[in-house]
């Protein structure tokens, strides 16, 4: 039996990578048997994508096919493999992040969409939102800013665009769940996931256990 392909995305400052793995956190403790990812990825050619394209080396139509190649390589190496053998699969980032970070490059959504095109739908596809001054306060408490986060001006592009690649995504057949963070805790949102993948058919536990 093939496992459940759940991805998470969202803008910077939002909590999303500790949430991702607050949720893979709960889906173990519930018999699950879990993969976790993120993308890029984290082989040797996904961290040179990061390294050079948030030091803005690599841009636009590059960055995009960079980020694309790497997408399809890990889909057909690492993920697909995963969910074969029935396991968990939680993404940090997928194709929602796609349309955000390189329309925000100046990559347009036609050529994005048709760069990865193929790709499949995940049974869930969570996208983590917050006010933009919420945001703003998170990044500037973290320090360190990717070269689309450095103004409240990036934040709320950002948010906007996000707004405008959920119904892009849920035209291609992914099931969204739009979760809006700003008054949530990381642990929270990862237990209100947890709760909607419950409620989901073939769901494998029966409770709702506490995110450590």
């Amino acid at each position: 039996m093939s496992g459940r392909f759940i991805t998470i995305d969202g803008p910077g400052g939002v909590g999303k990578s500790t949430t991702h793995q607050l949720l893979a956190d709960a889906l173990a403790l519930a018999g699950h048997h879990v993969h976790t990812a993120a993308q890029p990825s984290h082989s040797t050619f996904g961290k040179t994508i990061r390294a050079l394209g948030g030091a803005g080396t690599l841009r636009g139509r590059a960055l995009a096919l960079a980020v694309a190649a790497d997408r399809h390589h890990q889909l057909d190496s690492e993920i697909q493999p995963a969910l074969a053998a029935g396991r968990t699969v939680v993404l940090d980032r997928y194709l929602p992040s796609t349309l955000v970070l390189q329309r925000k490059d100046g990559v347009d959504t036609d050529f994005l969409l048709a760069i990865n095109e193929g790709i499949p739908a995940p049974d869930l596809a969570v996208v983590l939102l917050a006010q933009a001054d919420t945001i703003h306060n998170r990044l500037s408490g973290r320090g360190t800013r990717h070269r689309f986060e450095l103004t409240p001006a990036d934040t709320q592009r950002e948010l906007t665009l996000y707004e405008e690649a959920i119904p892009l995504v849920e035209q291609l057949g992914y099931p969204v769940l739009r979760l809006d963070t700003t008054d949530l805790t990381p642990r929270e949102a990862a237990a209100q996931i947890f709760l909607h993948l419950q409620q989901m058919p073939a769901t494998v536990s029966p409770t709702v256990p506490q995110p450590r």
